[in-house]
This record gives structure tokens, C-alpha cells and sequence, in this order.
């Protein structure tokens, strides 16, 4: 008599389970891969490729930070939805997120998020303090984004930059390498470009709820966003073209110079999509569906991975 109630119990389980973990988006995720960028820019000399035990170890080196990272993230996700769930019943889009559809309880989202941080903390701190101290300043800037810097224009996306930024540092601090400060120009350039792409996507969403939805959308016009969009990148070419040739963990006779064609294309495919279909709120999107750039990425991945291996040490 009792197996129908115990059924029911275990399915709403699972579909609580289910809208816990949708509220971590872990779609999201996918800029933790950041993280490898350090494993990718020091093969030329921070580990060999025909190695087979020193690429199992600095790729299980990495995938760690990315755990970690994606851990911290799905908190921060939960974090800053209790935060907003008022205003995001408000949004057409957002109002059908666990949080705000009421799927999750507050209090669960809050301990869940304090149980994740916790856990991820605790992992980093133990592999490599310093990348735990990485770890601690990410979820610092994260929260402070949520409770008050999102809410102030232009820092709003700094913040985000930022958090891009360091998931690069912790790449590079858990492979105890170092690596051109040049990447980490391009990397807070180019993440910079896509938060005010986001702002210009959500704020033609928006219209004339925009405010109510986002404070800062209140302050923010198309044509201040595409203005900084433009002079972001510009920036992010120059800084580019400027590391393939001045780094110097990078090939001395220039040759990554011949990959600046694949980062400009993929750029300009990017400010395509945003101007042309509305794209820029959703990044991510954008990143794991649109074929020709997937294809950009990937022959930039191939062929920054061929020069550097070739002229390596």
C-alpha cells in the first residue's frame, strides 16, 4: 500500500533534483574552459605532448580547476537568482527559471549554493592554496556583482570581465605555470565586448521594461553600447596582433601571426550575429550553435596547437 506514496516521493524528488541543478545553468559552464587556456598556451615548453603521463597529468591538473570552477559557478548562478527572483518573475524569458517559477525554495537555493562554494573552496584549497586564494577572489567578485556592482553602469561589466579574466589566472596558478600577460589582455578585452554585447541584446529585448528589469539597462542606450562594442574590438584585434609577436612563450619566428585572420573573422561573425539577430544575450548560445564560428574556433585551436607544438623549446 505504501509503494505509490514511496513512487511519488522519489519523482518529486528527482524533479526537484532536476530544477536544482537547471538552476545552476549548466549551459553556462562552458566559459570555465577558460581554464585551459594556460595548459594550451605553455605546451611549448611548460609540458610535452609525446609524453603520454605528463598530458594525463596536466590535463587531469586542469579538468580540476574546471570542476572546481563550474562548482562555483552553478553557485553563484543560485546565488544571484534568490537574489533577483522578484525581478525576474518580471522578465518574459527569465520569469520561467526554477528560482523565480518557484520550482526551488529560497532556502534551498541559498543552501545549496553554500554547500557547492564550500565544497569547491575546500578542493582548491587543498590541490594548490594559491589557486584556492584564485577561487576565493572569483566567488568575491561574483557575489559582489550580484549584490551591488550589476547594479552600477560600466562596472556592471568590468565585473563580468573580470570573472573571465580570473578563471584564466586560475588556469595558469593550478598548472603552477606562468603565462604572457598578454593573454590576459585579450581575455578581459574579449569578455569585456561580449557583457556589453549582452547589455545591447538585453536592452533590445527589453524596450520599455528595460529598467524594471535591469537597473543599469535604464542608463545604457544602443548607441553608447554599440559605440564601446566597437572600441572593444578594435581593441581586442590589436591586442591580439600585438601578443602573437611579443609574447615570449610563443614561437620566435612569429609564426602565430598567421592565426590573427581566424580571430578577426571569428569577431566579425560574432558582431554579426549580435547586430543582425539580436544574439548578444544569450553568449552562450551563440558559441555552441552557430556552425561557421564553431568551425572558426576550431580551426584556430588546430592551428594555434600546430604552430606551437611544431616550434616548440
Amino acid at each position: 500500500m505504501d509503494y505509490p506514496t514511496h513512487a511519488a516521493g522519489l519523482q518529486g524528488f528527482a524533479e526537484a533534483s532536476k530544477a536544482l541543478i537547471k538552476s545552476t545553468r549548466p549551459k553556462q559552464w562552458t566559459k570555465n574552459l577558460l581554464v585551459f587556456l594556460a595548459l594550451f598556451f605553455t605546451i611549448d615548453e611548460a609540458w610535452d605532448p609525446t609524453e603520454f603521463e605528463t598530458v594525463v597529468s596536466v590535463f587531469g591538473k586542469a579538468a580540476l580547476g574546471f570542476v572546481v570552477f563550474s562548482i562555483l559557478a552553478g553557485a553563484i548562478y543560485l546565488i544571484n537568482d534568490a537574489i533577483d527572483v522578484d525581478k525576474d518573475r518580471l522578465h518574459p524569458k527569465k520569469r520561467s527559471r526554477p528560482i523565480a517559477a518557484g520550482q526551488v525554495p529560497l532556502s534551498t537555493a541559498w543552501a545549496a549554493a553554500g554547500v557547492l562554494i564550500t565544497a569547491a573552496l575546500a578542493i582548491a584549497f587543498l590541490f594548490v592554496p594559491l589557486f584556492g586564494i584564485v577561487s576565493v577572489a572569483y566567488v568575491a567578485t561574483m557575489v559582489a556583482y550580484s549584490l551591488v556592482l550589476k547594479q552600477l553602469i560600466l562596472l556592471d561589466v568590468f565585473a563580468i570581465s573580470a570573472g573571465f579574466v580570473l578563471r584564466v589566472v586560475a588556469g595558469a596558478v593550478v598548472l603552477q605555470v606562468p603565462i604572457s600577460p598578454w593573454l590576459y589582455i585579450c581575455t578581459g578585452l574579449g569578455a569585456l565586448l561580449i557583457a556589453l554585447a549582452k547589455r545591447r541584446g538585453e536592452l533590445t529585448a527589453a524596450g520599455g521594461d528595460a529598467a524594471s528589469q535591469r537597473p543599469t539597462l535604464g542608463w545604457y542606450t544602443t548607441g553608447l553600447l554599440d559605440q564601446l562594442i566597437t572600441a572593444m574590438a578594435t581593441a581586442v584585434v590589436l591586442a591580439y596582433t600585438l601578443y602573437t609577436f611579443t609574447a615570449p612563450n610563443l614561437p620566435a619566428n612569429n609564426t602565430m601571426m598567421l592565426t590573427i585572420p581566424l580571430v578577426v573573422y571569428g569577431l566579425f561573425r560574432y558582431l554579426f550575429l549580435i547586430h543582425t539577430k539580436n544574439l548578444g544575450e544569450h553568449p552562450e548560445d551563440i558559441i555552441l550553435s552557430d556552425v561557421p564560428l564553431i568551425a572558426c574556433v576550431l580551426l584556430w585551436l588546430a592551428a594555434s596547437a600546430s604552430i606551437l607544438v611544431v616550434y616548440r623549446g
